[in-house]
């Protein structure tokens, strides 16, 4: 990483020509500003798409040899990376260890500026050492600017202790280079409010990292079709969206739905091989289990069992 007292350079830091004159902006003129540039956010993940594959690849093969993931940012990026990896729990039902969010300044920095402390390298190292990282594990540094002290502090610790190590910045390599293993460009240009990266640069940090965590979790088969069948089933929404994913893909009623839910433990993926195989819980838990919680290929290893007896 280059030390670098004077940002005005940076793609982040540059003042954007067609905001200049914001401030005299009436309120729909402010909206349709903010859409046009906010378009570019599809763009630079375009751009981005094969990085953005080989990241998914390099995660899903990383956590499938149970490694973790975590994400290393501060201020926006650090907030963006421990909210993505808060809703995985939720929704693919992991364990919360799997995917981990680290922030300079802490859980405090979620809710008040902690800016300050991303200028101390050794603490983005030391949070690597608290963590125990190891080869088996993949650590994002999400830096808009690309020169976060703390971000590439913690990215030189995970390197060297073995992890893989991927940056996302939004700033041209040429600006800042880096030694990670896989460098993730998302250019999406100067600021509507120059300098402001919780706009454009957040939201596209944020798509890539949607696009990150949930096509991991659809490798590590955690996704059927395009349904959460590993949702936890913690509250009355996911309860309901659980009946509503057994009523879907198996057209039983509510009722029988609920009913099945309840004899699975309140686990929709066991609750479809139950359905779709005759088996009871524990016969379908094995069978999973033979199969790496992969509900797919369990129905199709059941299946093809199934037809060999035959």
């Amino acid at each position: 990483m280059n030390n670098l007292e004077e940002r005005g350079h940076l793609l982040t830091e540059q003042i954007n020509p067609d905001s200049q004159n914001l401030d005299q902006l009436t309120s729909l003129e402010l909206v349709d500003l903010f859409n046009r540039e906010d378009a570019k956010t599809l763009s630079a993940i375009a751009a981005a798409r094969t990085q953005l594959a080989q990241a998914i690849d390099l995660t899903a093969l990383a956590l499938s040899r149970g490694g973790r993931l975590f994400y290393v940012g501060a201020g926006t990026s650090g907030r963006l990376g421990v909210l993505d990896a808060a809703e995985c729990p939720p929704t693919f039902c992991t364990p919360p260890e799997l995917v981990q969010g680290i922030i300079a300044g802490g859980a405090g920095a979620l809710v008040r500026s902690s800016e300050d402390l991303e200028d101390r390298c050794e603490d983005g190292a030391e949070a690597i050492a608290h963590r125990h990282v190891t080869e088996l594990d993949v650590v994002v540094g999400i830096t808009a600017g690309g020169t976060t002290p703390f971000v590439h502090g913690a990215l030189q610790a995970a390197r060297q202790r073995g992890a893989t190590t991927i940056l996302i910045a939004c700033v041209p390599t040429e600006q800042v280079s880096t030694e990670a293993d896989l460098d993730i460009r998302l250019l999406v240009g100067p600021e509507v409010l120059a300098g402001s990266t919780r706009l454009k640069a957040g939201t596209v940090t944020k798509m890539a990292l949607n696009i990150l965590s949930t096509s991991v979790m659809v490798r590590l088969g955690k996704v059927y079709g395009n349904r959460m069948v590993d949702v936890a089933v913690t509250n009355k929404k996911l309860h309901d969206r659980a009946l509503r994913i057994l009523q879907d893909l198996t057209s039983l009623s509510r009722e029988d739905a609920g009913y099945l839910l309840e004899r699975s433990g309140r686990q929709v993926k066991l609750a479809l091989l139950m359905h779709w195989t005759g088996l009871d819980k524990e016969e379908s838990d094995r069978l999973l289990a033979e199969h790496r919680s992969d509900l797919r290929l369990a129905v199709q290893s059941w299946t093809n069992n199934s037809k060999e007896k035959s």
